[in-house]
């Protein structure tokens, strides 16, 4: 937790839902890690890091984790340290090292095992590691779907466990749920869903791509054939592939589509964890579309900064997120490596120059909580230490750098380094005979792709041109025949019989949430006619575009910047804007000033503080009146801006959507200074920080602005400040009560 410098331990924070899935007690940052130490050449960090797992860490807890989580990051840490240990033992060093890491590893895999007591050997998403999954103890052995990537991504973890400890029960498990998906993929198109039924086998999600939900599966197919020379996993990938460049490939985007109807789109945005794709490419040796697809992704981080956790067709924010996921910089290191080409060097530069200039705080690196804004989460996934310093190290890493081949390891997932020695003759399975085309593009090699050194750029530039003239989406084409569908979105009423029933025919279902909206879902299967589905699909079509033009219309979320020392605009708040007072996306500098907790707190009433508030930045607490009404008061008390901080406790922008404050009904032209609103975890940083330190200022405005001229210069005046010659007794003057001090009170603050 980067912002607020603590380790998050679960059940001692707020619960984050199925996220902390990820987390068992089981020091996770530190597994994850650890291969990530002994490639940086870290090696007294590495041994000391194995020894503190070796002596602290315990699989034994009565707790629920993600199997998928678990494996890749857990038991690939484990298991990847292990690797480096034992290269480390052959050069001299370590000789103290006696497979501990690897006996944790059976423990764990031992331990996640039971959720593979299933009728189709498909794992549970979710096992206990104390109990397994079976009786009332585990809390969980309930659950009847998993995703895709969840069921095909354990054959590389376990397969080596498996060939590192001689028990091939592990390797087993693994190939049997790999076995199950490919009877299961869809015949026709060759594709497979999102979400499956564990025991039935259907599928529960029939849209498919190459994103969240499948990635990773596609994945382990290549790389089980490299790890462990099966001819079968290539086999099914190459099926796979040719399918995906069929249907889902429209370069340089990637869409998802329905396994049935293939060419039938299933969305019209792409999430960012397709962004490991082109790396993939690269090991298949389909360079061409690697070029387009990553250069696309790499123009739409351009003008975000960040890849956005999801982005429309035309470019825009879908999901503003981005928890510093690593897939970008994976893709670039593995076409840099393919082409040599120095351009993919500069595209590393600018990821490394955008994390240490938009997410570097005091205590890491923060997610950004909205790319358009700059704002921070308090997160620092493991996944950032264990593959984007990896790969970035890689990326600008010499030869001499470097304690080993890496060309004798294959990446998991995760990026743990397994050792391609695993494959061996006697484990190797034979499989049909393939066609010689397979290899076709194996082992790429530019300079006999593309003589002409042009070409990679002359493959970039219009997709560059594309994503910078990008514009909304023209209105989709009607086939001849199919008629207009008979409800129109902008028509649509939720408390219509009428509409209802007309919704039912189309196979579209209307569900309420808890917090009051409501949500549509579409079934083709359901409805009473092949046209009605097709009208349904055109509906909700309709729907989606009228929810984003209705989100375009909503005002966006503002940031709330501390600018002051120590944080030096390091830490970036979310805030609701108001739909009244100032607009700070028509000021260019947004407005910048010390904060103060107002008198009364609620300021609700004139300000008892009035005095000490004035050209200052009000603190108060939602609650008891209108907010315009609290803007009233501080302006009337002369203050520059106000931020109201939430009074539900435990409130976060994490979990809840975007607050905007409304006016209370009156004209509030008179209002003209900006109001934000805070949440309360937000608000208790801003509070804790004006508690540990004497003056905490702040910068509102539409978007966090650049950390680099600010930083310097408020890191200079500071030491300005402590350099200062002083005079014996410094004065405090008040209005009308001039104080003086001895100056050892307040060294280094000048008054």
């Amino acid at each position: 937790m980067p912002l607020t410098c603590r380790g998050r331990v679960r059940g001692l924070e707020p619960s984050r839902g199925d996220i902390d899935d990820a987390l068992g007690k089981f020091s996770l940052t530190l597994i994850d890690t650890l291969d990530t130490l002994a490639l940086l050449n870290k090696t007294v960090e590495f041994e000391e890091a194995v020894r503190r797992v070796v002596a602290d860490v315990r699989l034994d807890n009565d707790i629920v984790v993600s199997v998928f989580e678990t494996n890749i990051r857990v038991l690939g840490g484990l298991l990847g340290g292990h690797s480096m240990a034992v290269m480390l033992k052959e050069s001299g060093r370590m000789v103290w090292y006696q497979d501990e890491l690897l006996h944790m590893a059976k423990d764990l895999g031992l331990r996640l095992l039971p959720a593979f007591n299933t009728s189709s050997g498909l794992p549970y998403p979710r096992v206990n590691l104390r109990y397994g999954v079976r009786g009332p103890e585990t809390r969980t052995g309930t659950e009847t779907d998993t995703c895709t990537a969840c069921a095909g991504t354990i054959i590389l973890e376990f397969a080596a466990l498996s060939r590192f400890t001689g028990d091939p029960t592990f390797e087993a498990h693994a190939r049997r749920a790999l076995d199950f998906l490919w009877e299961k993929r869809q015949r026709h198109s060759n594709l497979v869903g999102t979400t499956i039924n564990i025991h039935s086998g259907e599928w529960v999600r029939r849209d498919s791509g190459v994103g969240a939900g499948i990635d990773s599966y596609y994945e382990y197919l290549m790389k089980a054939y490299i790890l462990l020379g099966d001819d079968r996993f290539l086999q099914r990938f190459n099926t796979h592939y040719a399918s995906i460049m069929k249907y889902i490939s429209q370069p340089p985007l990637l869409l998802d589509v329905h396994i049935h109807k293939p060419l039938l789109p299933a969305r019209t945005w792409m999430d960012s964890l397709l962004a490991f794709f082109p790396g993939l490419q690269v090991l298949k040796g389909d360079i061409q579309p690697a070029i387009e697809t990553h250069e696309m992704l790499y123009q739409v981080t351009k003008k975000h900064n960040f890849l956005p956790e999801a982005f429309t067709t035309d470019f825009r924010v879908h999901w503003a997120q981005h928890p510093l996921r690593p897939e970008f910089a994976e893709s670039t290191y593995f076409l840099y490596k393919a082409t040599r080409d120095p351009y993919y060097l500069e595209v590393g530069r600018t990821i490394l120059e955008n994390l240490n200039r938009f997410a570097r705080v005091p205590c890491g690196f923060a997610a950004m909580k909205d790319v358009r804004t700059g704002s921070h989460e308090d997160r620092m996934d493991s996944f950032f230490l264990a593959e984007m310093f990896k790969y970035l190290f890689l990326l600008f890493a010499e030869e001499e750098d470097l304690l080993f081949n890496v060309e004798d390891y294959v990446f998991t997932t995760e990026a743990h380094l397994l050792p391609l020695s695993l494959s061996t003759a006697s484990n190797s399975q034979a499989g049909e005979e393939l066609d010689d085309s397979n290899f076709e593009w194996t082992c790429p090699n530019t300079r006999l792709l593309f003589p002409d050194p042009a070409f990679p750029r002359n493959l970039r530039e219009p997709i560059k041109s594309a994503v910078d003239n990008s514009c909304p989406r023209p209105t989709t084409h009607r086939e001849p025949g199919m008629g207009r569908p008979p409800l129109r979105a902008q028509d649509f009423m939720a408390n219509n019989p009428e509409h209802l029933e007309l919704l039912r025919r189309m196979g579209v279902s209307l569900i309420h949430l808890k917090d009051g909206r409501v949500q549509l879902v579409q079934h083709a299967t359901q409805a009473v006619s092949a046209v009605a589905a097709e009208d349904g699909m055109r509906f909700m079509q309709e729907m989606m575009e009228l929810s984003s033009q209705q989100q375009k219309e909503q005002l966006p979320p503002r940031a709330v910047q501390i600018v002051s020392h120590p944080f030096f605009g390091r830490v970036v708040l979310t805030a609701g804007p108001a739909q009244f007072g100032m607009d700070l996306s028509k000021s260019s500098s947004g407005v910048r000033g010390f904060v103060t907790v107002a008198e009364p707190y609620k300021g609700c009433s004139e300000l008892s503080n009035g005095e000490i508030v004035a050209g200052r930045i009000a603190l108060l607490q939602r609650g008891q009146c209108m907010f315009a009404e609290k803007a009233r008061h501080i302006q009337k008390a002369g203050a520059i801006g106000g931020i109201v901080i939430d009074d539900n406790e435990g409130s976060s922008s994490d979990t809840a959507p975007l607050f905007q404050m409304a006016g209370d009904g009156r004209n509030t032209d008179d209002v003209t200074l900006p109001l934000l609103f805070l949440f309360h975890k937000e608000g208790n940083i801003l509070l804790e920080a004006l508690k540990e330190n004497r003056e905490v200022e702040v910068l509102l405005s539409d978007k966090a602005r650049d950390r680099g001229e600010r930083l310097s210069k408020t890191v200079r005046r500071h030491e300005y400040e402590k350099k200062l010659s002083t005079p014996p007794l410094w004065v405090f003057l008040h209005a009308s009560n001039p104080l003086v001090f001895n100056k050892s009170c307040c060294k280094d603050h000048i008054y």
